[in-house]
């Protein structure tokens, strides 16, 4: 496996797959590259897509530092430079979508179009859940099934008996998970956002209460020329479970961005 040497020499894992234009795929909160598995064949066939392990995470160092989103996405600007990539699209869904912000906030040449899924600008301007749920999440005999619930409908679930790869990873060490949890809630991306130029697409799970949908047009408003689309009936792994409705938004907003309409 690929790594890439961050700022700090963090050795940062990635991973290459499929052919085309550069897609960057960024996970979530504590997260390694495999929550993308489930659909990241729907990319594959038009874009190489392009993976990584946060610090923290699977193959990734896990240094017992502060982590910040600002830091995370140094450490995806790393990813690209090491392979020679002077631009990319960027998908980025829940901490991986805050991450996707400071991209395109700091790193404007190197954005080509953004999505930002299930995401929000931060505790301080956006939409956070509820105490009721940051308990429950606490509760370590309960989170897993918490989790899967927040993640996905009951019909689904119901069906579906995994594996699941929303849960975060069980390889990480407790003071990384820790880490990545602050990070996550320290991001405050507000100011930066109207400097986004970036041609940028929100999507958000309607029945999404782990970050609440109404993040969704709160971003849009304060980005320029962002759409946001909401996909009924969906929680926060839309990206999965309604994947025939996500993916193509993406890969259409994608084509509609490369042809500059």
């Amino acid at each position: 496996m690929p790594n890439a040497a961050a700022i700090d020499g963090t050795r940062i894992a990635y991973q290459v797959r499929g052919v085309g234009q550069p897609l960057v795929l960024l996970a979530g909160q504590s997260n390694s590259h495999t929550w993308w598995d489930p659909v990241r064949v729907d990319f594959e066939a038009q874009y190489r897509t392009i993976t990584l392990d946060w610090r923290g995470t699977g193959e990734s160092d896990a240094p017992d530092e502060v982590y910040s989103t600002v830091g995370f996405a140094d450490d995806v600007i790393a990813v690209l430079d090491d392979l020679g990539l002077d631009s990319a699209h960027v998908y980025g869904t829940s901490m991986g979508g805050r991450v996707a912000q400071w991209l395109a906030i700091n790193h404007p040449e190197r954005v080509d179009a953004l999505v930002l899924g299930c995401t929000s600008p931060g505790a301080a301007h956006g939409y956070e859940r509820s105490q009721e749920i940051r308990k429950a999440l606490a509760d370590p005999a309960r989170t897993d099934r918490v989790l899967l619930e927040l993640m996905y409908t009951p019909e689904w679930l119901a069906e579906n008996h995994g594996p699941y790869y929303v849960l975060g990873d069980p390889t990480m060490p407790s003071y990384a998970k820790r880490r990545h949890l602050v990070a996550s809630n320290r991001h405050d991306a507000w100011d930066g956002l109207p400097s986004i130029t970036a041609p940028t697409l929100i999507l958000h799970g309607t029945d999404d209460i782990f970050s609440p949908a109404t993040n969704a047009q709160l971003l849009a408003d304060r980005i320029p020329g962002a759409r946001a689309e909401l996909i009924t009936g969906s929680r926060h792994a839309y990206f999965h479970e309604f994947r025939s409705v996500a993916s193509p938004a993406v890969l259409a907003f994608l084509t509609a961005a490369q042809h500059g309409a």
